[in-house]
C-alpha cells in the first residue's frame, strides 16, 4: 500500500467515524488487536466484545453482559448477564474462558492469530471456543481432535510472540 493512499484511507475512515456514514469504509481493511494474550477491544478493554462468557455453557448461546456485571481477570474487563455468572466465572475462569484467549483455533492450526468473533463459536469437551468465521466453525466442529493437535504444536510459539 502506497503511504498516499493509506493517509486517505484513515482520513475517510475518520470521516466515517465522525458522521456515522459507514458505507464508505466497507472496503477499507479491519484491524484486529493480535498483540494480547486475551482478545479485547483495544479502546475499551472489554474482553469477547462484552459476551457472557458463562451464557454459552448455561444458554448454549451468545449472549450480551451487562456493564453492571464486570470483573477484571488476565487484564481484560469481562461482562456477564447477571451476578451469578460472574460468580461461576471468577470461580472457574480456565473452564468459562474461552480457550486460546479468544483467538481462532483453526487459525492457530494454520500458524496465524485472528481474533474469534463470539457470535461463531464451538462448546467441545466442556471448553469454549471462538472463531473468525463460520466456515471455520464448521470445521473445527467436524473433527476437532485434527485441529487441537495442530494447535497444540503451533500455539506455543504464536502465544510468545503475543504481547511482545
Amino acid at each position: 500500500m502506497r503511504p498516499g493512499i493509506a493517509l486517505i484511507g484513515r482520513r475517510v475512515c475518520l470521516v466515517c467515524l465522525l458522521t456515522g456514514i459507514w458505507i464508505i469504509c466497507a472496503g477499507l481493511p479491519a484491524r484486529a488487536a493480535t498483540t494480547e494474550r486475551i482478545v479485547v477491544n483495544r479502546f475499551s478493554g472489554v474482553a469477547i466484545e462484552g459476551f457472557d462468557p458463562v451464557a454459552y455453557f448455561v444458554d448454549g448461546a451468545a449472549v450480551r453482559g451487562k456493564a453492571q456485571f464486570e470483573a477484571n481477570l488476565w487484564g481484560a474487563v469481562w461482562r456477564f448477564r447477571n451476578e451469578g455468572n460472574r460468580a461461576s466465572f471468577l470461580s472457574h475462569p480456565e473452564i468459562y474462558g474461552p480457550q486460546f484467549g479468544g483467538y481462532d483455533p483453526a487459525d492457530i492450526a494454520r500458524g496465524v492469530v485472528i481474533a474469534g468473533n463470539p457470535r461463531f463459536f464451538a462448546l467441545v469437551a466442556q471448553r469454549l471456543y471462538l472463531f473468525s468465521r463460520e466456515a471455520n466453525r464448521d470445521a473445527f466442529a467436524a473433527d476437532p481432535e485434527r485441529f487441537l493437535y495442530e494447535v497444540g504444536k503451533r500455539w506455543p510459539a504464536l502465544q510468545d510472540q503475543l504481547g511482545q
